[in-house]
């Protein structure tokens, strides 16, 4: 690829979009991504990162708000004169051309000289490792490759700016492992500004360089992926990302030490621990939600330890042990050692480490408080 010096960085200052009928799908959404970086935009469904990616490309109408590539507003310039490539979900293949058609046509319809789109074609099947494909149709290739052809389209384009829409959605579970560390080291080799957007927060975490988590149409925090774990903004933003699950556990704050609801007062003088830890000051009386991560719960004592519950579920992974149990009316799970030996039925008591807290608002914006 042409080794370009154009500036990449994109930014979004207040973008909104809202549909036909007052649905706001996008929401004073203001985002820098610096020249080369790879941001994940992550969500549920329908939580506004797909219309926000499109309206990068110029694929949907902006209803607010200013976009710049580089120091160049785009509002209003034609998505092929935006100087991005888009991989799409389905691949958007032509089943009637080769993949070096395929791989081609962009470049071809620019009226690129056919000798650089040789060069450039080649270089991109390298990349992928899809020399021997050149010749076949989509129908003859497999989901992966046909993903690869994808790219190597988008590749040879050589764009400001990389734009992936849940690309790897239509592929198999070790297919879609695979095809994350070949984009991963894509970016390392290119060195392109690259925006990803993905429902799948294992693909975030694994992927991207800064995450931007969405949901209703807001974005709820932007950060790397291990600050984004370790210290999630809200309630949302801790039980989203996380697999399994951030735990989320009801209480009362009194005098800066947590109890649990209900049962605080029957385990109060138990043998494995006083039912309360101290949170600190700074946290104001009253009710609040404590977010524990599975493997934050441990067999060991702690100054937090939760009543002897019975086991509803045990799965043994092999390499990790994951048990289910009920607690003040909610079910919970915690992530132990594989060799840790027990079955359905058995009573077991837990522990919370003492760095294992989140405490967030009890109201619905659950904001963090420690």
């Amino acid at each position: 690829m042409d080794d370009k010096k154009v500036m990449a960085s994109v930014q979004l200052k207040q973008l909104n979009k809202t549909y036909p009928g007052g649905v706001r799908a996008v929401r004073e959404v203001n985002l820098d991504i610096p020249d080369g970086e790879f941001v994940v935009l992550v969500g549920p469904s329908g939580c506004g990162k797909s219309t926000t990616l499109r309206m990068i490309a110029g694929l949907e109408d902006i209803t607010a708000g200013e976009i710049y590539i580089g120091d160049r507003l785009v509002n209003n310039v034609a998505p092929g004169q935006r100087d991005i490539a888009m991989v799409f979900q389905n691949y958007a293949l032509y089943p009637h051309m080769s993949v070096y058609q395929n791989m081609a046509f962009g470049l071809k319809m620019r009226r690129t000289p056919k000798r650089e789109i040789q060069e450039r074609v080649t270089q991109a099947a390298q990349i992928l490792s899809i020399e021997d494909l050149m010749k076949r149709r989509p129908r003859e290739l497999s989901g992966g490759q046909r993903q690869r052809v994808a790219l190597g389209r988008a590749i040879v384009r050589d764009p400001q700016v990389f734009l992936f829409d849940e690309p790897l959605s239509n592929l198999d579970a070790k297919l879609r492992v695979q095809m994350r560390t070949e984009i991963s080291s894509l970016h390392q080799r290119l060195k392109t500004t690259m925006i990803y957007v993905t429902h799948d927060q294992v693909e975030a975490m694994t992927l991207g360089d800064q995450i931007v988590l969405m949901n209703d149409g807001v974005i709820q925090q932007v950060d790397s992926p291990l600050d984004i774990y370790n210290r999630p903004v809200n309630r949302f933003v801790g039980t989203f990302i996380g697999s399994p699950a951030m735990n989320i556990i009801p209480g009362d704050v009194r005098s800066g030490k947590f109890y649990l609801k209900d049962i605080s007062s029957t385990n109060g003088s138990g043998s494995r621990g006083q039912g309360a830890i101290e949170l600190g000051s700074n946290i104001p009386d009253g009710p609040v939600m404590v977010g524990v991560r599975p493997e934050d719960l441990v067999t060991e004592p702690t100054e937090f330890a939760l009543p002897a519950v019975p086991l509803e579920v045990v799965e043994h992974m092999g390499h990790e042990t994951m048990v289910h149990f009920d607690l003040v009316g909610e079910r919970y799970i915690a992530r132990l050692p594989a060799e840790t030996k027990v079955k359905a039925g058995d009573q077991l008591a837990l522990s919370i480490r003492s760095n294992g807290f989140h405490v967030f608002a009890a109201d619905d914006r659950g904001h963090r408080l420690n």
